[in-house]
């Protein structure tokens, strides 16, 4: 990410004449998700408001140096479960909590980096270092148990807090700022800060950190443990935190003098302009990354071309005065076209140096941005063929994963379909993509996952929904669905010779069992044959109750869901005879 602000911050130099200078933000927002990392189960921290000052001064237009000043505060409050309490068979019913806020404050130095747009708008990064102090956070709930003579007090749940100074701490924050004069804007942004092993404070009189109660629910009431679990000794533990802000924005650049302005105007005449191009989506307006844009010329020839960024611009330097055509594609549709006059080139120094263009995707199919993984793991599949189909509407696209697993796939604006993987050694499962849950005038890009196993020889993969009638065989529509995995599968790799394998539970005779698995397989069988896959090429065995997964043989008591383990079918590749 650092590469990239510095790369697109040395871009915008010769767009903005001079942004060195002091930026002061005053900010205001919400401690989202505070984590304290201190082994108390029984009290959630609860997030609360923050504020803070950042000053920057900015040596050039990407490059600054800045301090931060934090304040931010919590809530502790206690999940224990106070209903019905009974210790040593004395009901607890009268309860005392004590719930202190925590406060946090944080000073911090560190680099900036920004990337300008124009004198407009600006998106900055904020890295800082440095301490913080923390503070609070008792919290006590405490009953009291109706012994004789006097009642005693039992401290159910406890935390001693903080009260910890000059804690090492970090911070990064994502900073964007609109200016609606030169001077004046306001800015949005996100956080994270983390502070590192936070000391905990502990009870002066009873040496303890933390403690508390473990309790089990019975139908007399929830059970109190007789022994409490205490920790004396302070945990030296990480607390961090993410949140959002809102504010304004004051900047103070330094002045740029006229001659040096007028030197930058005079080369600007002499190269040609800067032409910032925009692709966006008609109908959501959302930006478009990796958008291909060429600049074409009035003979026709191309004189650029480029690909969109991550926030989809792409930017030509130094473009002379002529007429051009503006044109774009996004997987293999092209975007509108636009023209770009000479006469645009006149006023281009008034807006420092800058022509802004923005071309249009107006297609009404979706696109599908996906990724295909290792089932079960995070491992990325390269090189795999993905196909989209839906047979009744006799539409079939595909495409090809890149070394990361990504693909993108144009989806219809209506219709269901079917997303598979086709590659030898893999076995891949089918997705139901549904173009019907998705609105085009809100979505373009459909976000899609999935996965495919690679199979070894001798190697049984499970089946799902292979699913039968009682004492029954026939082939229902929900198992067609998963037999079609394996139709692909044989086709994608026609040498394969596949054993589909039918499995039952232990209820009922092991020769009936035998059979009826028997007669499910060559249902199986049956099915994949019709279509298109050599008889030659597949088995189906039934095993009966020989391969029980579980405990559940015969005389074993199980439960319905126990028995629905074994009642299985699988495939696996027949191993070769050595």
């Amino acid at each position: 990410m650092l590469m990239l602000f510095v790369s697109i911050g040395i871009n915008a130099q010769t767009v903005l004449n001079n942004n060195k200078g002091l930026q002061l933000s005053l900010k205001g927002g919400f401690d989202v998700k505070p984590m304290y990392q201190n082994n108390t189960p029984f009290i959630d921290y609860k997030g609360n408001w923050m504020a803070g000052i950042t000053a920057n001064y900015y040596f050039n237009n990407w490059l600054g140096m800045g301090i931060d000043g934090d304040f931010l505060e919590n809530n502790p409050q206690s999940k224990y479960s106070t209903s019905n309490l009974i210790y040593s068979g004395f009901s607890i019913n009268t309860l005392n909590l004590q719930e202190n806020h925590i406060t946090r404050t944080f000073a911090g130095i560190g680099p900036s980096f920004r990337y300008l747009r124009n004198d407009k708008w600006s998106l900055e990064l904020n890295l800082r270092g440095g301490i913080s102090n923390i503070k609070g956070g008792y919290t006590l709930l405490q009953g009291q148990i109706p012994t004789s003579p006097t009642p005693s007090p039992i401290d159910l749940n406890f935390h001693a807090g903080y009260d910890a100074k000059n804690v090492i701490s970090s911070k990064a924050s994502i900073q964007f700022n609109y200016f609606f004069t030169k001077a004046f804007g306001v800015n949005l942004g996100v956080y994270h800060i983390n502070h590192f092993e936070v000391p905990e404070s502990v009870n002066s009189t009873t040496g303890i950190a933390s403690g508390y109660y473990n309790q089990t629910a019975k139908e007399s009431g929830n059970i109190v443990d007789l022994n409490p679990m205490i920790r004396k000794d302070p945990c030296n533990c990480n607390i961090s935190s993410v949140g959002v802000y809102a504010g304004i924005v004051f900047r103070f650049p330094q002045k740029s003098k006229t001659k040096i302005v007028e030197q930058v105007k005079a080369v600007c005449n002499v190269c040609g302009c800067k032409l910032s191009i925009t692709a966006r989506d008609k109908y959501t307006k959302e930006i478009l990354p990796e958008t291909d844009v060429v600049l074409v010329n009035g003979a026709g020839q191309i004189v650029n071309t480029g690909k969109t960024n991550s926030f989809g611009v792409v930017v030509f330097e130094q473009v002379s005065p002529k007429n051009y055509i503006i044109k774009g594609s996004l997987n293999a549709t092209n975007l509108e076209e636009v023209s770009l006059s000479e006469s645009e080139f006149q006023n281009c120094m008034n807006n420092s140096g800058v022509i802004s263009k923005e071309i249009i995707y107006g297609d009404r199919n979706f696109i599908i941005k996906g990724r295909a993984f290792e089932c079960n793991t995070t491992t990325p599949i390269a090189g795999i063929n993905v196909v989209l189909e839906n047979k009744d509407l006799a539409v079939k696209k595909s495409t090809v994963t890149d070394a990361q697993g990504n693909f993108l796939l144009q989806l219809p604006e209506k219709g269901e379909y079917d997303l598979y993987g086709r590659m030898e050694k893999y076995f891949s499962q089918i997705e139901k993509v549904s173009a019907n849950d998705y609105n085009r005038d809100k979505n373009l890009f459909v976000k899609l996952e999935m996965c495919a196993e690679k199979f070894e020889c001798g190697k049984a993969l499970g089946l799902k929904n292979i699913l039968f009638d009682l004492d029954k065989y026939e082939i229902k529509e929900i198992a067609k669905v998963e037999l079609n995995r394996l139709v692909v599968f044989m086709k994608t790799n026609p040498k394969v010779q596949v054993e589909v394998g039918s499995h039952t539970d232990c209820r009922s005779s092991n020769d009936y069992n035998k059979t009826l698995s028997q007669n499910r397989a060559n249902a199986s069988v049956n099915y994949i044959v019709s279509q298109g896959i050599d008889r030659n090429r597949i088995t189906g065995k039934g095993y009966g109750e020989t391969v029980l997964l579980n405990e559940c043989a015969d005389g074993v008591n199980c439960t319905e869901a126990q028995h629905s383990i074994n009642r299985r079918t699988e495939m696996k590749v027949i191993c070769p005879e050595k």
